[in-house]
């Protein structure tokens, strides 16, 4: 009998993320932690038009949407196209909308630590799988 047991290896359903910001630094900023971290990164775009094109062709498992996007168009946008793809979406934003609940598993108030965007990504991944989340991160709501 061994002293330690082994822990039971948890299989990741978000692996390939789109990041929708229209903040530079901020889209980079999580491109970096994500890919650090391990995921794929399908795309960090700044408007609905290639938000959506994106969730089509890029086949991401989750996306991570600010509300308030350039050249028109909002988050809310995104996240619709999202949910009628079957992607579920993760606002990260100042001020999450009452509307956030109907179209988005959680919302992320900014500003946030990077710890934070990947407990939330991993809270939506274990409520995805049917687990309950290990550690909730402070400004998250899960829906």
């Amino acid at each position: 009998m061994a002293l330690f047991g082994k822990r039971e290896k948890v299989v990741s359903r978000i692996n390939r993320i789109l990041i929708v910001e229209d903040e530079p630094l901020v889209a980079f900023d999580n491109e970096y932690v994500l890919q650090d971290a391990g995921y794929l990164v399908v795309g960090s775009v700044d408007t609905v038009e290639v938000a959506i094109e994106t969730i089509h062709a890029g086949q991401p498992h989750l996306v991570l949407s600010d509300i308030r996007l350039s050249a028109g168009g909002t988050g809310l946008d995104v996240a619709q196209a999202a949910r009628e793809a079957g992607v579920p979406v993760i606002f990260v934003t100042g001020h999450c909308p009452t509307e956030a609940k109907a179209l988005a598993v959680g919302c992320l108030a900014k500003p946030y630590t990077q710890r934070d965007l990947l407990a939330a990504i991993d809270a939506v991944d274990a409520k995805i799988g049917g687990r309950n989340p290990k550690r909730m991160p402070r400004g998250f709501t899960l829906f």
